[in-house]
């Protein structure tokens, strides 16, 4: 590989063209590829595997805190739909739906759709009138809340502009659904919920979020509440990584949910709903990639340690084989946070240049090259990934091995370090006005990316939705309004009028 391609691996870079440089990235780092099917994606083995990754922590967290995993059917009759009016009016634009069981073969020998339904079937985009329904069967009493359960799926919704792992016809995620006695309990049960996000996504994923309430307007359909994380991808976009809902008495009502309660009066339950999806993907590219492939944190990364036999023609391959799979063996008994480390050797036969790069690009954290030199100086050769720039060291095999688990906990932490320091210096807290609001969103164009310097403007709003409309020309939302409020009087930055809460404006995904 020449000079300019070692240093620059995807082109073009974030600078040249931020929206081709992820379509490439994605690609380029194995995470996934778009399939022959319109709006669907492939997830390859390496996106894949990050993705089990993030299911095996975010299980365990949700089993820790008494939830039981369950599955529903991914067909939904529309009639459990049409229950719920402001649900379905939310998604009626993006369901899929099935109208015939059978093909069969027209006059000219084409296969047309033949058994025309009684009741049409929606492929499931959310599964709460589903759930709702089996609910209403299985509570009968307060002693039978409250109900946690949490699915893993696939779902669907036809989106009109896809994006790879951002928005696509079909994608998976967990989706969440609880049942409460008091609105206290259920709101707790909300709150908790956002926190185990916000915690998986800045201890694991190495993605800073801003906890928050949306705003009427962006709640999830049928909602009372919406709770959500927001992140700042590498363009200044946020991305909502995380959504925790109250929904009230709505879907408890549209299902019949109800219980006898400890006075003997028949009650509706409080139910929530939380989720998050594969987009977690795209989260990762857009916060932690550069113009050489991704960077995966090590908690997640399904390898977190690659070893790359280099074998010449006149190496003593048998010895060198043999050399990497004692040290496998010796990372083996290493650990971080308590578990066994993921160690791969890859045996490959393709060039040592090419198959570097390779990893590179995937984003593995650590890169071990074994060649005659390490093995008769009993060294290792390595490659840190988030400090690429630093090039390669030769450590003692021994030194490398005792502290691998602890470099690994560095290189997740300056991630997540770096991540963070990109958002406070992209976020804005002196703009007061609207003169100022709109010159700092119209100083670029919606689409320059990654050198546009924009990001969020942390400003006082007065809650006015009329005055919404003013951010439609500029392409900018009302993100969330943050936990952590100074409650100080200000003033309104797109009414002028006087304003206590704080909210975060942003370009989103």
């Amino acid at each position: 590989m020449n000079t300019k391609a070692q240093k620059t691996a995807i082109s073009p870079t974030r600078a040249e063209n931020y929206n081709e440089w992820y379509q490439k990235i994605v690609r380029a780092s194995d995470f996934a590829e778009l399939s022959g099917v319109r709006g669907c994606q492939i997830l390859k083995a390496w996106g894949y595997g990050v993705w089990e990754q993030m299911h095996h922590d975010l299980d365990r967290r949700f089993k820790d805190t008494g939830h039981e995993n369950y599955y529903f059917p991914i067909f939904i009759p529309l009639s459990y739909f049409q229950r719920e009016a402001e649900h379905v009016e939310g998604f009626a634009k993006e369901m899929a739906v099935v109208t015939h069981h059978r093909l069969t073969k027209n006059a000219e020998g084409k296969l047309v759709p033949d058994g025309e339904l009684e009741e049409p079937l929606v492929i499931r985009p959310t599964s709460e009138t589903i759930i709702g329904e089996s609910m209403s069967k299985w509570i009968q009493s307060y002693r039978d809340l409250p109900l946690l359960l949490n699915q893993w799926a696939n779902v669907s919704r036809w989106e009109m502009r896809p994006r790879i792992l951002l928005r696509t016809a079909e994608f998976l995620w967990q989706e969440g659904h609880t049942a409460h006695e008091t609105f206290d309990d259920a709101m707790n049960e909300t709150k908790q919920m956002l926190d185990i996000y916000a915690a998986f996504s800045e201890e694991y994923l190495a993605v800073p979020v801003i906890k928050g309430e949306k705003i009427a307007a962006e709640r999830f359909p049928g909602a009372v509440n919406t709770l959500c994380i927001e992140a700042m991808m590498q363009d200044g976009r946020a991305l909502q990584a995380g959504t925790s809902h109250y929904l009230g008495h709505s879907f408890a009502k549209s299902c019949n949910i109800q219980y006898q309660s400890r006075d003997g009066s028949l009650e509706y339950v409080h139910t929530t709903s939380w989720g998050v999806s594969t987009r977690l993907l795209g989260a990762l590219v857009m916060t932690h990639g550069d113009d050489n492939g991704m960077k995966v944190p090590p908690r997640i990364a399904p390898y977190q340690i690659v070893i790359m036999p280099v074998l010449r023609e006149d190496s003593p391959k048998d010895e060198i084989m043999s050399y990497c799979e004692q040290i496998k063996a010796d990372l083996l008994c290493e650990t971080l946070d308590g578990n066994p480390l993921r160690i791969k050797i890859d045996t490959r036969d393709i060039s040592g240049s090419d198959k570097r790069w390779d990893w590179i690009k995937r984003g593995a954290p650590l890169l071990l090259e074994i060649g005659a030199k390490d093995l008769a100086g009993n060294k290792v050769c390595v490659t840190r990934r988030d400090k690429l720039e630093a090039g390669k060291s030769f450590e003692d095999r021994s030194t490398f091995v005792g502290n691998a688990g602890a470099v690994l906990a560095d290189i997740q932490q300056s991630l997540y370090d770096a991540a963070l320091r990109f958002r406070e210096e992209r976020t804005r807290r002196d703009i007061k006005d609207w003169a100022a609001f709109e010159a700092y969103f119209s100083k670029d164009d919606a689409d320059s990316g990654f050198t546009s310097g924009q990001g969020f403007v942390r400003a006082k709003w007065c809650g006015d939705e009329s005055s919404l409309v003013k951010l439609d020309i500029l392409g900018v939302t009302v993100r969330c309004i943050p936990f952590d409020q100074d409650g100080q009087t200000g003033t309104c930055v797109l009414t002028g009028q006087p304003a206590t809460q704080e909210v975060i404006f942003a370009r989103a995904y």
